[in-house]
């Protein structure tokens, strides 16, 4: 399974501790998510102040371009190139310490997550609950990739299916999607390959609390993570096929909050109930 598809609740890390193994160390409790916004954040902007990408070739593409973000660091002293930090736009988002199933009570702790839109896309923008086909690589901000697609693009549903074992995507991949439009015409090749025209491609950048926070699934804890995107296209989820979107079966908030609602009060989320219309 994608890295990327996975559980929010990624902060409820149990580790599990034998009382018969006297020599093995306590499990270490979760650090607090405010302290850890406000490091992720400087990390993040520190990124943004330091590196650029291949914005020239966007702006004059040839016809061979592939419109993939490729990402430097600034050379000491260029003053020239323009850093991520002038050409990226921000989004705040609200956390709780429950959010993540952490003990404590922290409540709307702020965190920001930034986007690229190198191309913004022709198409169709998708939903925090819908589902997408796309190129993607995930990378720490030291470049360290963890988690690629992209030589075989693959379709992800966000928002996901508990009940069938789909956790859906992580929270900075969910929110950050609806940002960027999906392609235009599909182009199907005598050879059976294909190609997208006009798709949205771009950067995903966000703190540690909207992906793994304090797993190591990234291979290292608290780190805010980068998401090279190509939104090629995307689908209105139907998840219960009832003939009514999901998106019209919950509630999403102006920060992307997915609020799960259960109109005939059966235990089942509108958005699986096949019952409730």
């Amino acid at each position: 399974m994608s890295r990327v598809a996975a559980l929010f609740a990624v902060g409820l890390l149990v580790i599990s501790c034998n009382n018969d193994d006297e020599g093995a160390p306590p499990p270490v409790p979760p650090r607090p998510l405010a302290e850890v916004a406000a490091e992720d954040e400087a990390k993040i902007q520190e990124y943004l102040n330091t590196h650029y990408y291949n914005y020239e070739d966007f702006e004059n593409p040839t016809e061979d371009f592939d419109y993939r973000v490729v990402v430097k660091k600034i050379p000491e002293g260029d003053t020239l190139l323009k850093p991520l930090s002038m050409q990226t736009a921000s989004k705040t988002v609200h956390l709780s310490s429950s959010d993540l199933n952490l003990e404590g009570d922290e409540q709307n702790i702020e965190h920001k997550m930034y986007f690229l839109k190198a191309r913004e896309g022709v198409g169709e923008s998708p939903t925090e609950v819908d589902s997408v086909f796309l190129r993607y690589e995930g990378s720490r901000l030291d470049g360290t990739v963890f988690d690629s697609n992209i030589g075989n693009p693959s379709w992800l549903d966000l928002q996901g299916t508990l009940s069938q074992g789909n956790s859906g995507t992580i929270q900075g991949f969910k929110r950050g999607l609806p940002q960027f439009k999906s392609g235009g015409d599909i182009i199907v090749n005598d050879d059976g390959t294909f190609e997208v025209k006009g798709f949205g491609s771009g950067l995903l950048i966000f703190p540690s609390a909207l992906g793994y926070y304090n797993s190591p699934n990234v291979g290292a804890s608290y780190s805010p993570l980068v998401f090279n995107i190509q939104l090629l296209v995307s689908n209105t989820a139907d998840h219960d096929r009832d003939g009514t979107p999901t998106k019209d079966e919950v509630e999403i908030d102006e920060e992307g909050n997915v609020t799960l609602t259960d109109t005939n009060n059966d235990g089942i989320p509108d958005y699986l109930d096949p019952d409730t219309k």
